[in-house]
């Protein structure tokens, strides 16, 4: 029973993009790792940067770059999918309505921010 999946290109699609999934995570957890060598001090965070720098590392970032744009533009892809309908016209969204929204949510930053 294993490998059935191969059989159709876009259960193929599909696992792929699930295993981008699986690699974004362990690069999420390193990067995780990094704010905690931050915590433990500049020695740490220093190292852990060090280590950052091998031509691995780098490889690793380049990879990084290709595996998220696959994942997302598969996402955008799938997502109009299987979004559920809107409990609305989608064409009684304006113009000023995303201008309302942007500011809005500015605003609240901005307050955030002063509050600080």
């Amino acid at each position: 029973m294993t490998g059935w999946w191969r059989k159709n290109p876009w259960f193929v699609r599909y696992m792929v993009r699930e295993g981008s999934a699986l690699f974004l995570a362990a690069y999420a957890l390193m990067l995780l790792a990094g704010l905690a060598c931050l915590v433990h001090g500049e020695a740490a965070f220093n190292a852990w940067r060090a280590a950052l720098a091998t031509p691995w590392s780098v490889g690793l970032h380049l990879a990084a770059v290709v595996i998220v744009a696959y994942h997302s533009i598969t996402w955008f892809q799938v997502m109009p999918k299987t979004a559920p309908r809107l409990p609305f016209d989608p064409r009684r969204i304006t113009w000023a309505g995303w201008a309302a929204t942007i500011a809005v949510s500015v605003m609240v930053v901005a307050l955030v921010a002063w509050a600080r």
